[in-house]
């Protein structure tokens, strides 16, 4: 397979097994054991997939996810030791792409990075007739994965590029908050609908010039959300 994936946590036994369980599967794996060594490690090398812990000494698996979004879309998977929804949806407010609650079988871990690894190398091997789309000022660049308004480039994270660019390319077309669910996530994602909820209020933070009044993703009441 030749994934290369960052494996972040504190524990050096939890990180041992996780390490142990990829290469089995062909799967090159880097660990760090800080915040700084891995926000280093994300500097230097490409990766696949972060396996981040949220619990990091030196900085904070959030502080390293907020700073690796500022130069890569790299799907990173949070592993957090609290059970409450507000945690994990702090978790993907940083930017993250999902999470797993510790304690937790090693099996559904390498199935949930093989499904996020599956999904983003089928988007990169899809080759659809439209690559550029242009609305209102807005321009979507699909091989490239960039957007930008007015020539500005707005830095997405991976999941809040994906929520645009299917609205962008369906214009006028209500997604529910369980279809864009299972669209972009897929069917074995194991969130709810709130994570839709906290990447469409990101993403209008980054595109619309007052999030609250938006002129590009807007809110069909009761339904769901679309593309103007």
């Amino acid at each position: 397979m030749g994934q290369r994936v960052l494996v972040v946590d504190d524990e050096k036994l939890i990180v041992k097994g996780i390490r142990f369980s990829l290469e089995q599967d062909d799967m090159e794996v880097d660990c760090a054991y800080d915040g700084e060594e891995a926000l280093e490690l994300a500097k230097r090398n490409k990766y696949d997939m972060i396996l981040l812990d949220v619990m990091l000494p030196k900085m904070t698996g959030f502080e390293v996810c907020q700073q690796i979004r500022e130069f890569s879309n790299v799907p990173i998977v949070m592993l957090t030791a609290k059970g409450e929804d507000m945690d994990k949806i702090l978790g993907l407010e940083y930017g993250a792409d999902d999470y797993i609650t510790k304690p937790f079988n090693i099996l559904e871990v390498k199935a949930r990075i093989k499904a996020i690894i599956r999904r983003t190398a089928r988007k990169g091997e899809d080759k659809e007739p439209v690559r550029v789309v242009e609305k209102g000022g807005m321009r979507l660049d699909c091989d490239g994965r960039r957007v930008s308004i007015d020539g500005r480039e707005i830095n997405l994270t991976a999941k809040e590029y994906e929520v645009l660019e299917l609205l962008m390319k369906n214009p006028g077309k209500v997604y529910s908050r369980e279809n864009l669910l299972k669209l972009v996530w897929g069917n074995d994602y194991p969130g709810d609908v709130r994570t839709v909820d906290v990447h469409i209020r990101r993403l209008r933070e980054k595109i619309e010039n007052v999030p609250g009044e938006p002129v590009y993703v807007r809110t069909k009441w009761g339904v769901g959300y679309y593309f103007a």
